[in-house]
């Protein structure tokens, strides 16, 4: 009886250990109070709903996800997540960074813990740079920018751009990447305004009215998403910058899908460049969207901030079952290196010499649809777009 017994705890404890070994705990940094808690909340959800609609993807392996508020763009806060994370925690990857500093805060607490680092939004292009563990999901402010750049001169005909941003690593990169391609082409920007930053969102009025003064073809805008994205269209339609002939332009940050109703016949007609909305036709985007809408309500829906997060989570699954667990931060790193997936925003992939992601880029314009919604219709597309910027090893992108 009592050999039973103890037959019966080993069995238990080599289960329990089994078990311990095969979950795999990754943190997740993301602002869930404060000005970017929607951003967050569409990092979680994209999170949650990768692992419920891919489980297959990563068995037999469990992943428990440990989530922590950076709060703010002012990186201090995300380095000490991402310290506590790795050292009181124990996980074994890190995820998340809405925004760009705090990203670039955290490189260097990466680094030293060796840790897989995967970017599921911040997108200046050379933090990828900053930490050999760092791999991106999202994507960088070239993608769209340059991109936009090209389309503005070449589809849209424009001679002429206004370029307005919010005054910090991202914003400052979207106008590098726009003016470099649209001026390559033929075009010329007649001035560039730095609008705020992404703290806060300021009166955009002065800004605009600078803008408008300058009449030009088309005004570039880049600004955070969430409630700058809302106040930049509500303050192109009170300035009567559509009548004046003015087309406002710019990533799909602009045009935010959980913004896009709030925003009203306002934003008809905005032309954008980006790798996602909820409007892509597609299997997966649709199965996407389905579960969405059936989870969290029929008027919730994905943006582009929630698929860099899906996108992300199938990432580490991968490295996951090709580290067989153990998520060595270099091993983990080396197994992403050109690794593809069929993502809800169309294929993808991680550039394998600069661990930087590889998509689709969709110009599209707000219209309104037969439901009495607006919705993004797509005009053209651009398939396997590098980062520019390190394509073209372009200032800090260039490899050191």
């Amino acid at each position: 009886m009592m050999k039973r017994i103890l037959a019966a705890s080993a069995a238990l404890a080599m289960s329990a250990a089994l078990a311990q070994a095969q979950e795999v705990k990754v943190g997740l940094v993301a602002p869930f109070t404060g000005i970017g808690a929607e951003l967050g909340q569409q990092i979680d959800r994209g999170v949650e709903q990768y692992l419920k609609l891919n489980a297959a993807e990563f068995k037999p392996y469990t992943i428990k996800v440990m989530k922590r508020d950076d709060k703010n763009p002012s990186g201090a806060d995300s380095k000490i997540a991402v310290q506590e994370l790795l050292t009181q925690e124990n996980v074994q990857a890190i995820a998340g960074w809405i925004y760009s500093p705090n990203a670039i805060a955290s490189a260097s607490v990466i680094t030293a813990g060796k840790k897989l680092g995967v970017i599921m939004n911040a997108g200046t292009a050379h933090i990828t740079n900053m930490s050999k563990y760092f791999v991106r999901t999202s994507f960088s402010m070239w993608h769209a920018g340059y991109a936009l750049g090209e389309a503005a001169a070449k589809q849209l005909k424009a001679k002429t751009a206004v370029v307005g941003y919010s005054d910090f690593p991202p914003g400052k990169d979207s106008l590098a990447a726009f003016k470099r391609a649209f001026e390559a082409n033929g075009g010329k920007v007649i001035d560039e305004i730095p609008m705020g930053g992404a703290g806060q969102v300021p009166d955009f009025t002065p800004f605009f009215q600078r803008a408008k003064d300058k009449k030009p073809d088309v005004f570039f805008v880049f600004v955070p998403a969430g409630d700058h994205a809302l106040a930049v269209v509500k303050t192109y339609a009170a300035l009567g910058m559509r009548a004046a002939g003015i087309k406002l332009i710019g990533p799909g940050d602009i045009t935010e899908d959980i913004k896009l109703q709030a925003m009203g016949d306002a934003a008809i007609g905005l032309i954008t460049m980006h790798h996602y909305n909820a409007d892509l036709d597609n299997p997966q985007n649709k199965k996407l969207v389905a579960s969405w809408h059936k989870d969290y309500g029929p008027d919730a829906t994905p943006d582009f901030v929630a698929v860099g997060a899906y996108d992300g989570m199938a990432a580490i699954a991968h490295a996951i079952v090709a580290t067989k667990g153990k998520m060595d931060g270099d091993a983990a790193v080396k197994s992403l290196l050109g690794w593809k997936y069929n993502s809800p925003r169309g294929p993808i992939m991680v550039d394998p010499e600069t661990r930087d992601i590889v998509m689709n880029e969709y110009l599209s314009e707000v219209v309104k649809g037969p439901d009495g919604k607006l919705h993004q219709k797509k005009i053209g597309e651009i398939d396997h777009v590098k980062d520019a910027c390190k394509a073209q090893k372009i200032g800090p992108c260039a490899p050191k």
